[in-house]
């Protein structure tokens, strides 16, 4: 009988002890969710590597590889063309994640084919966050040396055709929180407000040079905090 006794207290022990391991199972806390994934979208005379920096301090900060997506492509096209070849970028990282938008953080010249994406392409439904570090949004004089040899870079001189549809109306169409880094230093943008975007969160981040502007980790940490 004692024999007897004591398999049924070990039974119940047994049952007792994957009662609570279930229970705990159930009670531990959701993964943390998922972020938006960010497309980055280089400048001028650059490739996707002008993101290196940003992506680690991002996957430092709790994001995954799968969710940070830097393309490189011909900068030397028409911005529209780029516009075109981002807009099918961010379907494929939308198919690939099973995410209904992404975040969009530009720098410089990729200002411009974002911003064209999202006002004349519908980019508007599929981007949450805009953020433009150094963006040549009003065009810069500085363009002069290039523009007589690329599309690209006589679009993004001040006073281009490009430049004057594109800002016509409405600077930040659509539900997207737009927001703008620029450096009061900015040797390659004159004006240094040229950055500047109506409607947006605009924001002087101090003398940082143009090239630093998407590598700063300072930057960086405003930018993060404002796509969260």
């Amino acid at each position: 009988m004692q024999r007897r006794m004591r398999r049924m207290a070990t039974f119940f022990s047994a049952v007792a002890a994957a009662l609570l391991l279930s229970l705990s199972l159930s009670a531990s806390p959701a993964q943390a969710a998922t972020h938006n994934p960010v497309v980055f979208v280089h400048g001028l005379s650059s490739s996707s590597s002008s993101w290196d920096d940003w992506i680690a301090d991002f996957e430092a900060d709790g994001y995954s590889s799968s969710e940070l997506f830097a393309w490189s492509y011909d900068w030397s096209q028409s911005n529209v063309t780029t516009a075109q070849q981002l807009a099918t970028e961010v379907k494929s990282v939308l198919a690939q994640t099973g995410a209904s938008k992404v975040d969009l953080v530009v720098h410089s010249m990729g200002a411009l084919s974002a911003r064209y994406y999202l006002k004349n392409l519908g980019g508007t439904s599929y981007v949450d966050d805009f953020v433009s570090s150094a963006g040549v949004n009003h065009g810069t004089t500085v363009a002069s040396w290039c523009k007589w040899l690329y599309t690209s870079c006589a679009e993004m001189y001040t006073g281009s055709s490009f430049l004057t549809s594109l800002n016509s109306g409405d600077e930040t169409p659509g539900s997207v929180s737009y927001a703008s880094y620029w450096s009061n230093c900015d040797d390659a943008l004159t004006p240094d407000t040229t950055a500047i975007l109506s409607g947006a969160t605009n924001v002087e981040v101090g003398c940082i040079s143009h090239t630093d502007m998407n590598n700063d980790y300072g930057v960086y940490e405003q930018v993060r905090d404002f796509i969260a």
